[in-house]
């Protein structure tokens, strides 16, 4: 007769903290996501309310920014879940920020174009960090499985 004991399964193990790098950078992306959105809605404010002079590019301005924002929130999201995927837009946003911040430092010098360049040099330097790669790479073949 088999045992009524039914045995327990092994208890899963801990996730991994977090490096603090990956928060902090997680942490600027949406910053970055919370600006686009704020660009987006100012330009939809000034299209309602009839400030502009063309409507179509405005239009779309506003809709890319908030569709920038929403890529960057996913990317923030998929990264703090370890997903591999989300590096890729997050580091591409990095890259068009850099061109962007070195053409407003090039045409007026300002402290913003200044944070801007060192905010996605950290963004970037934190998700190329061998503990980051791990931790972005290692969960995300298993959660995937589980859905």
């Amino acid at each position: 007769m088999p045992s009524p004991r039914v045995p327990t399964p092994a208890a899963a193990p801990a996730p991994a903290p977090h490096p603090w790098a990956l928060a902090v950078a997680c942490l600027l992306v949406l910053v970055q996501a919370a600006a686009a959105l704020g660009l987006g809605v100012a330009w939809a404010a000034d299209l309602v309310r009839g400030r502009v002079e063309l409507p179509g590019a405005t239009a779309f301005l506003a809709l890319s920014a908030v569709a920038v924002a929403a890529i960057l929130v996913a990317g923030a999201r998929g990264l703090w879940r370890g997903r591999r995927w989300a590096r890729a837009p997050i580091i591409t946003w990095q890259l068009l920020l850099v061109v962007m911040a070195i053409g407003w430092f090039s045409a007026d010098p300002s402290a913003w174009a200044l944070v801007l360049l060192v905010a996605v040099v950290f963004v970037v330097v934190a998700l190329l960090l061998p503990a980051v790669v791990a931790a972005t790479s290692g969960r995300a073949a298993a959660d995937d499985d589980a859905r």
